[in-house]
């Protein structure tokens, strides 16, 4: 996905296949959406799409005790802010429902951080609703927001309401609700291709917010765990020779971060994203090397 904020480093860091002369800041990796598909590369199932699979293979595929919705609920992607991002902010689900959006929490893992990248998360202490209502019209919404750097391994979760932006000198990880629903609140003066202002939403970004969301933390892992959260539910694996992929009889979807990791015929190196059915009850991930890590995500359930 082009973007004016984007680069070039998912190809430099990560060597994606990206369309020459183009600044990419998204590639989805994992997407089941009306304008977006991912599609089964081999075996007896080549060619059919993620939707095909969430909606003609669902036990197979994902399992038994999935959560229904019209879609596959998760989308996976990888982010190259080469310059930061909006100050955005993406409807909590009631607040979608009457806008006509859809709700969006996602996860953040560092897979790079330049010296002096930050992020932009939340509100600075204190910092009152009608006061940033005021702010959107003098331009003096930056000095209203929290900022705190993230270092490469670490990561930010961004419920929906959260205002947030990603800085630029980060590439990411993104682990979100299957949702395309963004509110521009601030976009530094920055003009489109056509030199003109983006579109800024101000009505429903007040809407949206969480007012009372005040400087918040990086996720503290608890052990593998890094979140649990009613949407996904996201683990950070070391792989040092082999281990089982599937815990119970339920899909679970991994990106490799570092190392090489060998399944089934398959290798995936930093950047990959792969889907381990839950027929595959017996499939091993083994590292190619001393250690690799993978986040490890699925679907909540109990």
């Amino acid at each position: 996905m082009e973007r004016v904020w984007g680069g070039r480093r998912l190809e430099a860091l990560l060597g994606k296949q990206l369309p020459p002369g183009k600044k990419i800041g998204e590639s989805w990796e994992v997407v089941d959406r009306p304008e977006a598909q991912s599609v089964v590369r081999q075996g007896s199932l080549k060619g059919k799409t993620l939707h095909e699979l969430w909606c003609d293979d669902r036990t197979e595929i994902f399992g038994t005790g999935i959560p229904d919705s019209p879609r596959f609920p998760i989308l996976g992607k990888l982010l190259d802010a080469t310059e930061k991002l909006s100050l955005q902010v993406h409807p909590p689900a009631k607040v979608a429902q009457s806008l006509g959006g859809e709700p969006k929490s996602e996860l953040w893992y560092f897979l790079a951080t330049e010296p002096g990248a930050e992020i932009f998360a939340g509100l600075r202490a204190g910092v009152q609703r009608d006061q940033f209502a005021d702010a959107l019209h003098t331009g003096g919404i930056p000095d209203l927001v929290y900022r705190l750097a993230l270092r490469t391994g670490e990561s930010f979760f961004v419920p929906s309401g959260r205002l947030h932006a990603l800085g630029a000198g980060n590439v990411v990880v993104e682990i979100q609700q299957n949702s395309d629903t963004t509110y521009r609140v601030f976009d530094w003066a920055r003009r489109d291709d056509s030199a003109r202002p983006r579109d800024l939403h101000f009505a429903e970004s007040i809407r949206s917010i969480s007012f009372d969301d005040y400087e918040p933390e990086p996720v503290r892992a608890e052990g593998e765990q890094l979140l649990r959260c009613p949407h996904f539910l996201v683990e950070k694996w070391e792989i040092a020779g082999e281990r089982l992929a599937l815990l119970e009889p339920r899909f679970a979807l991994f990106v490799c971060l570092s190392g090489e990791i060998a399944a089934t015929d398959e290798v995936f190196r930093p950047g990959d994203f792969f889907l381990v059915p839950a027929s595959g009850q017996k499939t091993a991930l083994r590292s190619l090397g001393e250690k690799s890590i993978a986040l490890r995500i699925t679907l909540p359930v109990g």
